[in-house]
């Protein structure tokens, strides 16, 4: 793969953002139907923005999970594969919570969900077995919805216990097999964002359920970063949800795939694996 010699400090790229309903109705997306189609699936409105992203490759450690709601890491997984549900849950779970402990110094992390994307250009089936880069800003939790992650993931006699203490949902996200130059992923600087105007509940509709995300509107103080070419030895923990509302600590983090103008012509298209954390604290 051919590769800059280098490597660009920015690159402008097309970002989509959300608008909400007219009507002033709750936005929703449903997960079961093709919504690569204008209006389909959705009743809300994408609004695309020219907007820079800020190379971070050379200043990884410019930002912070606690500071910014993002931190990137060096460190290979030893499982690989990622081809088979039940060894990602037998193999790669159990290493990434020690890692995440590690990292943050939780007590205790309970794995609920993980998703392999590979992108595939001109496909549209996004089915569970085959999902892709996510080309649109978004959160992955609001508040209400993480908190019901407590409860369908811990026992009824921990949960109440365990919301009374600081907890976190965080999305440890690394590249498979290749280098991420290929529609990678970039991050919204917390500190930029307006909490209270920037983001609008949006319902998540699944066959069985309902969940919630945030929609986030254009807001031209936002700042993005993206870390070029992430490696496998590579990762970057996204923070989703964090109960410490102290005014000082990174809540979230939004975030979206996006095509990079500064592509090498002759990249691997991208795969990638992101596991989600409910993260403890004493």
């Amino acid at each position: 793969m051919t590769i800059a010699a280098k490597e660009p400090a920015s690159v402008t790229a097309e970002l989509i953002y959300f608008t909400p309903p007219a009507d002033g109705s709750k936005p929703f997306t449903d997960i079961n139907i093709d919504f690569s189609k204008e209006g389909e699936g959705r009743n809300w409105t994408k609004v695309p923005h020219d907007i820079q992203i800020e190379n971070l490759r050379g200043k990884e450690g410019s930002v912070t999970l606690d500071h910014n709601g993002f931190q990137f890491f060096n460190g290979a997984s030893k499982h690989t594969s990622f081809a088979n549900d039940a060894e990602v849950k037998a193999e790669y779970y159990p290493e990434s919570i020690e890692l995440v402990k590690k990292i943050t110094g939780a007590s205790r992390i309970v794995p609920f969900d993980h998703t392999v994307r590979r992108h595939r250009p001109g496909e549209f089936d996004d089915g569970p077995e085959r999902r892709q880069p996510v080309p649109y800003i978004h959160v992955d939790q609001t508040p209400s919805s993480a908190i019901r992650r407590v409860h369908m993931h811990t026992s009824k006699e921990d949960a109440p216990k365990l919301l009374e203490k600081r907890f976190q949902i965080i999305n440890l996200w690394r590249p498979i097999g290749r280098p991420a130059y290929d529609w990678p992923l970039t991050l919204c600087d917390f500190t930029s964002i307006n909490y209270k105007q920037d983001l609008v509940p949006m319902t998540l509709k699944y066959p069985d359920r309902d969940g919630e995300t945030f929609g986030v509107s254009f807001n031209e103080n936002h700042k993005w970063k993206y870390l070029r070419g992430m490696t496998t030895n590579e990762f970057v923990l996204i923070k989703c949800y964090d109960s410490q509302e102290d005014g000082k600590t990174a809540l979230l983090t939004p975030h979206t795939a996006f095509n990079d103008p500064s592509t090498p012509p002759d990249a691997l298209l991208r795969e990638s694996v992101e596991l989600r954390l409910l993260v403890f604290y004493d």
